[in-house]
């Protein structure tokens, strides 16, 4: 049977943000180290979101908008817009410093911001890969569309579609809008996987799932789970290979606790390199 583990609420800005992803009987699901979800939430004229400059390690983000705007500056030069359906992808290598706040526009007219963000740990190899970036426009963005399922892949490869994303180890992302009494069938193309239901309600294995819930379906390995919609709902599927344990802190993902600690100290020396028009930083946990 699925086991449920609940989202942790916590506020930015005035936005809900509930952290899905690490949990404490719940590290990761395949490489996926990390799963957060803000809003939706309506935001006042001259207000917005403000993630301030800060430095990652060891893991590719990735970044999916589905209501509001997003503007991404990162210590590689790029300034990229993220409008809804769009996906931006960072590779944070041995090193990188991005900050992702409410474009000026949006912030002076008044929106809705829903968004995803999501961390995939990097293989031993690949942990001091160099920095890098992409965007896919919600055009480019992989889509399988069927009467009453809509799914977008924003990371990895599954569910008989791709996005060229560079991930190193390999995962799918996808989310899923289900209409009410519809059936999506979730096959094992990974050894872990979990539903994670942003709103509407499901059936998964006789079970129901409501929203800010997650699914890990941890007791059905190596079949098709068959997800039924008892409203319309909207899903985000995690699917992957377990990689080993990671130590997890702050901004900061790596194989050995010794890679956070340096990265610890590199931040707190302003040893990271600078986003280009963005004189603010986010400050290093006092814990």
């Amino acid at each position: 049977m699925p086991k449920t583990v609940d989202a942790i609420a916590r506020d930015l800005d005035g936005v809900p943000r509930r952290r899905v992803l690490p949990q404490p009987d719940l590290a990761a699901v395949g490489p996926v180290v990390l799963v957060e979800q803000f809003g939706p939430a309506v935001i006042a004229p001259g207000h917005g979101l403000d993630l301030l400059p800060h430095p990652h390690i060891g893991l590719s983000e990735v970044s999916y908008v589905m209501e509001g705007a997003l503007l991404h500056r990162d210590s590689l030069g790029h300034v990229q817009r993220l409008d809804v359906g769009a996906v931006n992808w960072v590779r944070a290598g041995s090193g990188i410093v991005h900050s992702e706040r409410s474009p000026p526009d949006v912030r002076a007219a008044g929106h809705r911001q829903h968004l995803l963000h999501c961390w995939i740990a990097a293989s031993r190899d690949a942990e001091d890969a160099p920095p890098a970036a992409a965007h896919w426009p919600a055009d480019a963005v992989p889509r399988v569309v069927a009467p009453g399922i809509d799914l977008r892949l924003i990371a990895g490869r599954g569910f008989d579609c791709e996005l060229h994303m560079p991930l190193d180890p390999p995962c799918a992302i996808a989310v899923l809008r289900l209409a009410r009494l519809m059936r999506f069938e979730f096959r094992a193309e990974y050894a872990e996987r979990a539903v994670y239901v942003m709103s509407g309600c499901v059936r998964i294995s006789g079970q129901e799932f409501g929203p800010h819930g997650l699914a890990r379906l941890d007791g059905v390995t190596g079949r098709t789970v068959f997800v039924d919609a008892l409203e319309a709902s909207e899903l985000v599927l995690l699917a992957g290979d377990p990689i080993g344990e990671r130590t997890v802190w702050w901004n900061f993902v790596a194989s050995e606790p010794a890679r956070v600690r340096a990265a610890r100290t590199r931040w707190n020396a302003d040893g990271f390199p600078h986003v280009r028009g963005d004189k603010e930083r986010m400050p290093l946990p006092v814990k």
